[in-house]
């Protein structure tokens, strides 16, 4: 199995069932902003890792959202496409971004003006 079969007795069943019934996609309005929340990507099939570098992220742009949401891929970015603001925030607990070393991230979102932070840290507990 992947990281989720290996973590998985780490992991509360009420949290895993909670997360096993929620939507792969979603999109919700923020502040009057269209923003959709993803894995992957938005388009089909599912589970492409789509770098910055790849030419693939220009399909982000051709959303009709103001703003994306992914994960999957670890890799951390900010880049606004078609005016479409593209965000992946790297990873909050598999720390594999060697381009920040590797560390832990979140992003911070702010809908007026519209933006996007990256924020690093450590993942040595308190």
């Amino acid at each position: 199995g992947g990281v989720r079969a290996r973590a998985a007795p780490t992991i509360d069943e009420d949290h895993a069932l909670w997360l096993a019934d929620q939507p792969l996609r979603r999109d919700i309005v923020l502040d009057g902003r269209r923003l959709h929340l993803c894995h992957s990507t938005p388009w089909e099939p599912r589970g492409a890792y789509i770098i910055p570098e790849n030419r693939e992220m220009a399909r982000f742009g051709n959303t009709d959202t103001d703003i994306v949401m992914y994960g999957h891929t670890h890799r951390q970015t900010i880049q606004t496409l078609n005016n479409t603001l593209i965000i992946n925030p790297g990873s909050a607990g598999d720390a594999r971004d060697s381009s920040n070393g590797r560390r832990l991230s979140c992003a911070v979102l702010e809908t007026d003006p519209l933006s996007a932070t990256i924020i690093d840290y450590d993942a040595t507990p308190l």
